[in-house]
């Protein structure tokens, strides 16, 4: 390890000092679920949006309430429900009668964390009103385009699209929250733990640990980690071989791939793998990082085709087969 890298990792080491604390302040609700945490995290430290998918009762909701708890920052819950409009989550313009004027009264997508429960309750409409607030970082009401405030953060949960009453994300939206996470059923233990915590008592109070300030800061901290090139390579590889199977041996995957990971993927797989260096205290990225994290970058940017469908194979079982034959640096 070189004298800058020797720099970075000491100083990796100190500004990510605060992580146990927030983690420890979070375990006091929250219930294992230790990679639903971790992964928050990562969306946090590197500004992007994380959709989490699973069963009603797993703790998606709380666990996003109590890391907003944790963070001296704004919060704002949005239940997304069929009769949801657009107007109900940015804002809308509101005639004074005594002025004569248009006044703007801004929506709750005006403050630091949005959790949008359900998401894929509402219909594309309301969907799709996010998506400048995602990707742009501001909304417009009226003529007028406001910016929203930094830290801005949109952490999504929905249930499985199987279930009744709900619709499919559109694919540009999905496209735009850096992870999707699986979100499973705690071990026994866990459920035990569970099962006597909650049974009994008020609900911890969590303090906060850190402010927007120091997010933002750790932020570009988290920039600084250093990549060595066979790692930039290493990602662009995964990337590529979803688009062009056969390149890279991947026969048996050419014909279920119907669309692979956009450019998308590639950036947010070198942030994601940055921010998981920075969880563990290292000042590099090594290709375990990125192979931890490359199923929540992926599983949601590829489309199979109808073959794969019929052989039972999902987006993740082609993105398992690509980190597991892909060679590793």
């Amino acid at each position: 390890m070189d004298q800058n890298i020797e720099a970075i990792h000491a100083k990796i080491q100190k500004e990510s000092a605060f992580v146990e604390k927030l983690t420890d302040e979070m375990s006091k609700v929250v219930v294992g679920q230790t990679y639903m945490v971790e992964r928050l995290l990562i969306g946090m430290l590197t500004g992007g949006h994380v959709l989490l998918e699973g069963v009603p009762g797993l703790a998606k909701t709380l666990t996003v309430r109590t890391l907003s708890a944790a963070i001296k920052t704004n919060f704002q819950r949005i239940q997304f429900t069929p009769d949801l409009l657009p107007a109900d989550l940015l804002g809308t313009l509101i005639y004074d009668q005594k002025t004569g004027d248009f006044k703007t009264k801004k929506g709750p997508i005006f403050s630091n964390f949005i959790l949008a429960d359900e998401i894929n309750r509402s219909p594309a409409k309301v969907q799709s009103a996010l998506l400048e607030a995602m990707q742009e970082r501001q909304v417009t009401i009226g003529d007028t385009t406001f910016k929203l405030d930094d830290p801005f953060l949109v952490l999504a949960t929905q249930n499985p699209i199987e279930q009744e009453g709900t619709y499919p994300l559109p694919e540009a939206q999905v496209d735009r929250f850096m992870l999707k996470l699986s979100i499973g059923y705690p071990t026994a233990e866990e459920e035990l733990e569970i099962m006597r915590r909650m049974s009994k008592g008020p609900e911890p109070t969590v303090n906060a640990i850190i402010d927007p300030a120091s997010i933002i800061k750790a932020r570009t901290v988290v920039e600084e980690i250093y990549m060595d090139p066979k790692i930039e390579q290493y990602i662009v590889d995964i990337v590529f071989a979803t688009r062009d199977p056969r390149k890279y041996g991947l026969e048996d995957l050419a014909d279920l791939i119907s669309f692979g990971a956009s450019p998308r993927a590639s950036i947010n797989l070198v942030k994601a793998a940055r921010a998981h260096a920075f969880l563990r205290h290292r000042g590099y990225v090594t290709p375990e990082d990125v192979r931890a994290i490359g199923m929540d970058v992926l599983r949601h940017r590829i489309l199979v085709t109808y073959e794969a469908e019929a052989e039972e194979l999902s987006a993740e079982d082609v993105v398992r087969k690509v980190l597991n034959q892909i060679e590793v640096p």
